[in-house]
């Protein structure tokens, strides 16, 4: 039996895949190639395997507006990565995640492979075992969280 491959790469050792969504308010853009370059340095360190990039628009009046970075011009470091990509998101996976942002923003969609958990996660397959659940804690929240225990601890409670 043939294994079922995805850009060179058999299914049945795929670590985890995730999807980020990054959004860009209106006014708030300053894209000056780091993005990129970090993208690229987790790819090539070996953390991640980028599998599909587009990069949204929504203007002011909700028209959303999708560009597969093979399509986005100068790629810059990016280049070297948009060759593996397999373009898996749909039109459907597209307006989805659209209704999540803003009018007049810009956002960076990656699905990527964490090819650190792949040994891991092709061992718990193997073994019989399935994901029933994941997620992801906002640094966000981690950070108020931080801030409100010193604020107990500064108050003496």
């Amino acid at each position: 039996m043939a294994e079922v491959e995805i850009a060179e790469h058999a299914l049945d050792d795929l670590g985890p895949v995730d999807y980020l969504v990054i959004e860009f308010p209106a006014g708030h853009q300053t894209f000056t190639g780091e993005i990129a370059e970090e993208l690229v340095r987790l790819v090539d360190a070996g953390t991640i395997r980028l599998i599909d990039a587009i990069v949204l628009t929504k203007d002011e009046n909700g028209d959303i507006d999708a560009v597969e970075l093979s399509d986005a011009g100068d790629l810059g470091p990016l280049v070297q990565l948009e060759a593996d990509l397999a373009e898996l998101l749909a039109a459907d996976d597209v307006i989805n995640l659209a209704n999540a942002m803003d009018p007049g923003s810009v956002a960076g969609v990656i699905v990527y492979e964490n090819v650190w958990a792949g040994p891991f996660a092709a061992a718990a397959r193997r073994a019989g075992g399935q994901l029933i659940a994941n997620g992801r804690i906002p640094i966000q929240a981690i950070i108020a969280s931080i801030e409100a225990d010193d604020a107990l601890d500064e108050n003496g409670a």
